[in-house]
């Protein structure tokens, strides 16, 4: 009788040891997570990454060392303010996937939606300037952005693309075309903020133009065929 309660006793306790081995590994693994998480006091290449890129979009003004300091803290911040993110200065996984840095495992209906646009602004850019230089393609998409926040023109990405006479790669069926790599990462550009157009609500070809309208409109910079203009 009592070597067998000890038996029970010793099983008892290996239960115990697992279940805590168990939860122990658990919480490690949940701790490393979080660490690997870029945020203040990081360093590293992720970091490096996101300065570059927040630098490239105008939302960092500071040096690209590898350090998140106080400076990036506050660019995140801004970057996730203006593209609707929780504002925590944090560049977890929703931050980071907007940024095009990092693909959650997690699907949500936002994510889906920002993949949506990503393809459809991806494949208007391939349409109207494929063959363009890579900042030409960026600004074609920032005209998109910069109708969307107009108040004279649609106030989304389909919208503004889809507006009856807007663009020819939608009158012509190029916007069906599958789009290339470099199309969809000038996509996620434009839709991050970069805009070399320097707030262009329109764009032409200077060669090709035959409406005298389009050549009154103040010009904001030339990028390859394409004039920008307000």
């Amino acid at each position: 009788m009592l070597r067998n309660k000890r038996k029970t006793i010793k099983i008892g306790l290996m239960v115990v040891l697992g279940i805590a081995i168990l939860i122990i590994g658990i919480l490690v693994a949940k701790n490393r997570s979080v660490e690997a998480l870029s945020k203040y006091g990081s360093r590293g290449s992720e970091v490096t990454t996101i300065q570059t890129k927040l630098k490239r979009w105008g939302y960092y003004k500071g040096n690209v060392d590898g350090i998140y300091g106080t400076q990036t803290l506050n660019a995140v911040k801004y970057f996730q303010r203006k593209n609707g993110l929780t504002v925590d200065g944090i560049a977890g996984p929703a931050t980071l996937k907007a940024m095009g840095i990092y693909n959650s495992s997690s699907s949500s209906s936002s994510g889906s939606s920002n993949s949506n646009n990503v393809n459809l602004l991806a494949r208007l850019i391939y349409g109207e300037a494929r063959g363009e230089p890579y900042t030409g393609q960026v600004a074609v998409g920032a005209v998109v952005m910069n109708r969307v926040k107009s108040s004279s023109f649609p106030n989304s990405i389909s919208g503004v693309i889809y507006q009856s006479g807007s663009f020819d790669a939608v009158r012509d069926g190029q916007i069906n075309l599958t789009p290339d790599s470099t199309a969809k990462k000038a996509a996620q550009d434009a839709i991050n903020g970069w805009d070399p157009s320097y707030g262009a609500i329109y764009y032409f070809n200077p060669s090709t133009a035959t409406n005298k309208w389009i050549w009154s409109r103040p010009m904001t910079v030339t990028i390859g065929r394409h004039r920008f203009c307000k």
